[in-house]
């Protein structure tokens, strides 16, 4: 018999463990691998939600050692109702709506440029990804400095090519120009992602496919909106329902940027969460609103799916 780990190890086995394993159906030794995994998932997501859940119709403070009053949907009411949340909602779709535009339109963009297969296709590709392998930390903080109206280069390339004043405006100061900023930022850094996506869906139409509408002699601009853009549209829409879904919850690259100001004009949901949560201690309130999101992050995204699954059964 060859010595193989594997041999060893059913050597080692005691007969009676044996015995017992050769006895379970394939069910139960995938039950054996999964329940760990599936453990883990409760305790992690599950417990956390159902938490949350309860203390959202109640008045607790995590700073305050107090006993928990039940106060039902007096929460979930103050939320719905408060004007300063609905302008935090409004700030967010705005950053939602923009960032997936400018990063869909280039990404589709770069990715079917790089499919061309032109000469240094590999290299470009690699230096198109490198913003999306950074820390979005890092890249808070670098474009922060180039933000800035006095040694920034953003200001100074702005004003070389209208001719304004490289100091005559501020970026991140501004009413009108800080949402635009973050979002200028976010579409450099995850272009890249949608591309890929892109990519991979250009690359999956088979060749014989244009081979055969050139046969019938479909100009270039016919073959690219009846064959290349409805075949690519199942990732499309897989990659706005990422990028949707992860710039709802946005956190850390606003707050490297702006801290959600100046006043409140780039606060997204998730930072006026946390400030609820952790700054004013509002934990039940908080709860309620961080249930909220959770819901309608789940709706559109379910939405979104079923409409993604009839693009694909086309």
């Amino acid at each position: 018999m060859t010595d193989t780990p594997a041999t060893r190890a059913a050597t080692a086995t005691p007969p009676s463990v044996a015995r017992k394993i050769r006895g379970l159906s394939d069910r139960a030794i995938a039950w054996i691998f999964v329940g760990p995994t599936i453990f883990l998932l409760l305790a992690i997501n599950i417990f956390p939600l159902i938490w949350t859940i309860r203390l959202s119709f109640t008045n607790f403070k995590a700073n305050r050692n107090r006993p928990i009053e039940w106060v039902g949907t007096r929460n979930y009411e103050r939320i719905l109702t408060d004007s300063d949340i609905w302008l935090n909602m409004q700030a967010t779709a705005h950053f939602l709506f923009w960032t997936i535009f400018f990063q869909v339109l280039i990404g589709f963009t770069l990715a079917y440029l790089i499919n061309k297969k032109f000469k240094g296709n590999d290299l470009w590709t690699t230096i198109i990804v490198l913003p999306m392998m950074l820390s979005p930390a890092v890249v808070g903080n670098f474009w922060k400095f180039l933000y800035q109206p006095q040694i920034g280069l953003f200001n100074y390339v702005v004003g070389f090519f209208t001719g304004k004043d490289p100091s005559s405006f501020e970026m991140l100061g501004s009413v009108s120009l800080a949402p635009w900023s973050i979002v200028i930022v976010d579409t450099w850094m995850w272009t890249p992602f949608v591309m890929l996506i892109c990519l991979a869906g250009l690359r999956s139409i088979p060749d014989y496919i244009y081979e055969a509408a050139e046969v019938d002699r479909a100009s270039k601009l016919r073959q690219f909106f009846t064959i290349t853009i409805p075949m690519v549209l199942p990732f499309l829409m897989l990659a706005v329902l990422f990028r949707g879904i992860e710039n709802f919850k946005m956190f850390d690259l606003v707050v490297q940027l702006t801290g959600g100001g100046p006043g409140s004009t780039t606060e997204l949901t998730s930072i006026n969460l946390k400030r609820e949560a952790f700054e004013k201690w509002r934990t039940g309130y908080a709860s309620a609103y961080a249930i909220i999101l959770f819901v309608t992050v789940f709706g559109l995204a379910s939405i979104y799916v079923k409409a993604l699954n009839k693009v694909k059964e086309r």
